[in-house]
């Protein structure tokens, strides 16, 4: 059998991220580091701000906007025309959630390993006649397709539900998801916050009606800039309920009598983006770029892998999925008071953080093996 080839070696761009000059960080699941050129874009945009003012908008900020579309479209494999741009997953999943018609399709399935927000959206419809129905988890790792399959029918109109797990880390089998969904009639929403940026990810490849991520996490672009990639061909057929001016066709026409929505995913915008978020996940993109999603895959399996050897070796139990193919860079250690485990390691200088029963760690291409180890010493050890 011919040797797997080694990871890349990514230890170079440590630099790149000031954090850890003073502590040894492991919550890029939580929030990606910061990372100099991050600084220096904010920088920019402040300066032309102060400057510029207003003028800065029609020949610098607004391409800056179709700039990051066109960007975060190469991360998921969508075309530009596809990609809607949002301050957050809650404002993606409203645009969604307002344009499906649920007369005929009452039914919206999630999981209980969902993050709560996908849950939240279609709970607060139900005075509209929508049944939310949260397929459990039978080992709190995953959620089995048969669970799925027995759960989706005709009444179904959509399945909102995760790339990868927040809770365990497990990565879900999207194209055999999609199958069952569109087998019935049903589209798929993907909540992609925590695939996009560790995965490789091509939309279309997985099937999906809808894939959702955002800057926050393994995008490196901090808070307040999210996206929704929607199906080609899908955009149009849909009418959401909220608008916004940006989703307009023409937003300069400055008509209130007149809605013409745009006939691409742009339709989905709504209100003025934040340019500073906007220089911030730009200028996280251009690190991942440089490396490659393949590349920086390769790299954080590996040191994912190493952890969940050295957790055993430790015996802390990590509770992970059975299958390094089907785990990302989300390790699940099961703890007694994992807020208390969390805060003494902020104390010894290492990030991490906590989730109901566990201590969640999480390495990324920036990070060395050396500090996962020295980390999960100190967990082990108890002081």
């Amino acid at each position: 059998m011919t040797a797997a080839p080694p990871a890349p070696d990514l230890a170079r761009y440590r630099d790149e991220f000031p954090i850890f000059r003073h502590a040894i960080y492991l919550n890029s699941c939580s929030l990606g580091a910061l990372a100099q050129r991050t600084r220096v874009a904010l920088g920019e945009y402040l300066d032309q701000w102060e400057r510029r003012g207003a003028s800065a908008w029609y020949d610098t900020w607004l391409p800056a906007a179709e700039r990051l579309r066109a960007g975060y479209g190469r991360v998921v494999g969508a075309d530009t025309e596809n990609v809607s741009l949002h301050p957050s997953i809650t404002s993606a999943l409203t645009v969604v959630a307002e344009s499906l018609d649920y007369r005929e399709r009452p039914k919206v399935i999630t999981t209980s390993l969902d993050f709560p927000t996908v849950a939240y959206q279609w709970l607060a419809k139900a005075a509209r006649g929508v049944e939310l129905v949260v397929l459990e988890s039978p080992d709190g790792v995953t959620v089995p397709l048969e669970l799925f399959a027995g759960a989706i029918d005709h009444r179904t109109a959509l399945v909102a539900t995760s790339h990868v797990f927040f809770t365990s880390g497990a990565i879900q089998d999207l194209p055999a998801l999609a199958a069952l969904c569109h087998a019935n009639g049903a589209l798929l929403l993907v909540d992609g916050y925590q695939g996009a940026g560790q995965l490789p990810v091509d939309v279309s490849a997985l099937g999906a009606d809808f894939y959702c991520a955002g800057g926050l996490k393994w995008l490196l672009g901090g808070s307040g800039i999210a996206f929704l990639a929607v199906r080609p061909g899908l955009a149009r057929r849909l009418e959401p309920a909220v608008a916004g001016w940006f989703g307009h066709a023409e937003p300069f026409r400055f008509d209130p009598r007149r809605l013409d929505r745009a006939d691409d995913a742009r339709r989905f915008d709504l209100g003025t983006p934040s340019v500073a978020s906007l220089y911030a996940q730009l200028a996280g993109l251009s690190v991942l770029e440089e490396i490659g999603l393949p590349a920086v895959r390769a790299a954080t399996q590996a040191l994912t892998e190493d952890l969940i050897d050295a957790a055993r070796e430790h015996a802390l139990r990590p509770r992970v999925a059975p299958g390094a193919a089907d785990r990302s860079a989300i390790v699940m250690i099961p703890r007694a008071d994992p807020h208390a485990d969390v805060r003494r390691l902020a104390e010894r200088g290492f990030i991490v953080d906590a989730r109901p029963g566990h201590v969640r760690i999480s390495p990324y291409f920036y990070n060395l093996p050396g500090d996962h180890r020295a980390c999960l010493e100190c967990l082990a050890r108890g002081t």
